[in-house]
């Protein structure tokens, strides 16, 4: 990765105390924007993060639900990566489909970097028949980012003969912080036991530039395609409860960045296992994901580390991930003669 490249050139001429790594985060975006552009944090729990994934999966749940998530990337770094989201979605018999809430909060860098969003969804969902069923969804909302330069050291504030820090350095910034509309739609669909969904996120393509005249900070658009299936209940050796698996794919494409997902969850009464494989599209893997969980009638919790593969290993030491599931009030199964069937995890 080109981002790895310029922190090892760093690294190797600058001694890295506390304040040499608030030096080094601030070239790195600097030497780095020509090459990378922006992009959404990722989840590697996709489905115990459904509304994330595909805004089409509001109110698809036959109970209303809450989903939290939380992800630090790079934890050998400290908590240099983090990502919180919540949402909240529920089935409305009288508009025939869902209603939905999001907010994600993004920090980088330790702070350098902060995002919030937040946006509403609807989602219309429609029964074909007794084997076909589809969901469609728009997302709107607002996109919130931060950037704080109050911890950051520039050469232009080193003395070059004792080496103190002294005085300020001008930004030729927009300003300490932006806020912008954004616009997502998805679909997704079911026909017996396979389901499969396209998202579509920031459809306008926002700007998240720093500096101005940047050409290069606009957040580009985001493509999602999802499949999967719910193997038969059997048994099997040392499993005494029948036990299902689901092989599942995902692709996703954000500018010039593409990846591909492929895994397999397997899935006992209350215990659910996963395992992923990770690709950027690249003769080099990028990671393995390994995941545990636990199910109950109205709760669902979720463990997975992902297992760097790529250069950056030792620098990165993968990421670690929780999803908490909650679901509320009574079943809406009454008014769906179908329900999307989702991993658990």
């Amino acid at each position: 990765m080109f981002f790895i490249s310029c922190y090892k050139l760093l690294a190797s001429r600058v001694k890295m105390g506390k304040k040499g790594m608030f030096i080094g985060s601030f070239f790195i975006l600097l030497l780095c924007a020509n090459q990378v552009k922006a992009q959404d944090p990722e989840f590697s729990q996709f489905y115990a993060n459904p509304i994330y994934l595909n805004p089409a999966f509001t109110g698809t749940s036959a109970l209303s639900r809450t989903v939290m998530n939380y992800r630090n990337q790079w934890p050998k770094q400290g908590n240099t990566y983090t990502t919180f989201n919540l949402s909240v979605d529920e089935y409305v018999n009288s508009i025939a489909g869902g209603i939905g809430f999001k907010v994600m909060y993004d920090r980088q860098l330790n702070g350098v970097i902060n995002t919030l969003n937040a946006s509403f969804i609807y989602s219309k969902n429609v029964n074909v028949n007794d084997r076909l069923f589809f969901s469609m969804a728009l997302e709107t909302g607002l996109i919130y980012k931060q950037f704080n330069f109050s911890g950051l050291i520039f050469p232009g504030m080193i003395d070059q003969g004792n080496g103190s820090i002294t005085g300020t350095y001008p930004m030729p910034s927009e300003g300490g912080n932006k806020t912008i509309p954004d616009f997502s739609f998805g679909t997704v669909g079911q026909i017996d036991e396979v389901y499969f969904g396209v998202a579509l996120h920031h459809l306008t393509e926002p700007s998240l530039a720093i500096f101005k005249g940047d050409q290069s900070g606009k957040l580009p658009l985001k493509l999602t395609v999802h499949a999967g299936t719910k193997g038969r209940g059997f048994r099997r050796g040392l499993f005494s409860k029948e036990f299902t698996m689901s092989p599942n794919f995902v692709y996703q494409q954000q500018g010039d960045f593409k990846q591909i997902n492929g895994g397999m969850y397997l899935n006992q009464d209350w215990l659910t296992l996963g395992l992923w494989y990770r690709n950027n599209l690249s003769a080099r893997p990028n990671s393995m994901i390994a995941m545990v969980g636990y199910q109950s009638e109205g709760f669902q919790f979720g463990y997975s580390f992902d297992f760097s593969l790529s250069n950056s290993a030792a620098y990165s030491y993968g990421s670690h991930e929780i999803s908490l599931i909650f679901y509320f009030g009574e079943s809406k199964r009454q008014f769906l003669n179908k329900m999307m069937i989702i991993p658990q995890m």
